[in-house]
């Protein structure tokens, strides 16, 4: 696997403790399938979906060292709250582009 360019202004690095190496991937590969999913519950204006990704998100994001995860699903639920489905997806977009151009530097 070829090292992430970490110098790239495209690029967005977040510093994470060593101690979450094993499962950051994970974590990440979740939420490439949460856009997945937010695509699909806005096509079905399935908002209830939407907001319990967000709310989860927003819980999780910051204990694996993502704010941005987790302001962008704090958000994501206030947005399927209120049946908002320009802001969810302008929101899925954000979170698409976020996982596109994050880079883990573990510490």
């Amino acid at each position: 696997m070829p090292t992430p360019d970490t110098t790239s202004p495209d690029r967005i690095t977040v510093s994470i403790d060593r101690d979450l190496e094993d499962i950051v991937p994970i974590f990440l590969a979740n939420r490439g399938k949460d856009v997945r999913t937010l695509r699909e519950s806005l096509e079905r204006k399935d908002f209830e979906t939407i907001r319990m990704l967000g709310h989860r998100m927003k819980g999780d994001g910051g204990g694996y060292g993502f704010h941005t995860v987790s302001e962008i699903g704090g958000a994501l639920e206030l947005a399927a709250g209120r049946h908002d489905s320009p802001a969810i997806e302008r929101l899925t977009h954000q979170l698409e582009d976020f996982l596109a151009r994050v880079s883990v530097v573990y510490r």
